[in-house]
């Protein structure tokens, strides 16, 4: 099955950061590192690389979306998650400019928690239900369309495009357009290509960039 993910948890609150602790090594992952504050955070990223990086907005400084800029500013290939009690607007837009891939609310049951670690370390964007139309529709007022740069993508790219920004896996993507897995790839690493781009990360955020989301 390959190596556990390897998880920091970030929370000022000893219980919860505890409770979460525990959730995510009963389902399999490692948890190399705890913190309660973003120099904490900061410091323990820098000697442990989690793969995955919880992280709550509410800690004391630097703030959460601080932590996320600075710890993948580090190591792009880390991914940050979300955990926290707000669902404001403005909180979860400025922690996806600075990086972010997903947002739960402290709502959200283990299992949920746990699915999106999983799909976070997977390069798969994962909001809390209601969050990610928001966002998309901030951003989308936010930014005007722009010209790609480079090549001109075709219809089918735009489309397979779209659905990875939506959180689509490769083979979910197959199975709804009727094509095969190695088929899907190659037109990602073409859009890739085309747009000077290097992960799907990056190609949701051009995609909620530039409003192509329908």
């Amino acid at each position: 099955m390959g190596d556990p993910i390897r998880v920091m948890v970030v929370d000022d609150h000893p219980m919860w950061r505890e409770a979460v602790e525990r959730d995510l090594t009963a389902a399999g992952f490692e948890v190399v590192a705890t913190a309660s504050t973003g120099t904490e955070a900061i410091n323990r990223f820098a000697a442990t690389r989690p793969q995955v990086v919880v992280l709550d907005l509410q800690i004391p400084g630097p703030s959460g979306v601080e932590v996320t800029a600075t710890v993948l500013q580090r190591e792009p290939s880390s991914r940050v998650l979300i955990l926290s009690a707000s669902g404001e607007q403005d909180d979860v837009l400025a922690a996806v400019k600075a990086g972010a891939t997903g947002y739960l609310v402290k709502s959200a049951s283990s299992a949920e928690l746990i699915a999106a670690v999983e799909r976070v370390a997977a390069g798969d964007s994962v909001f809390t239900p209601g969050l990610a139309a928001l966002v998309l529709g901030e951003f989308r007022r936010m930014n005007e369309p722009t010209t790609p740069p480079g090549e001109q993508l075709t219809e089918r790219e735009t489309e397979i495009l779209k659905m990875v920004a939506k959180g689509l896996s490769y083979k979910q993507i197959a199975e709804r357009l009727v094509l095969s897995h190695r088929t899907v790839q190659n037109h990602v690493q073409n859009t890739l290509r085309k747009l000077q781009m290097h992960n799907r990360v990056e190609l949701t955020r051009y995609v909620i960039e530039q409003g192509l989301d329908e």
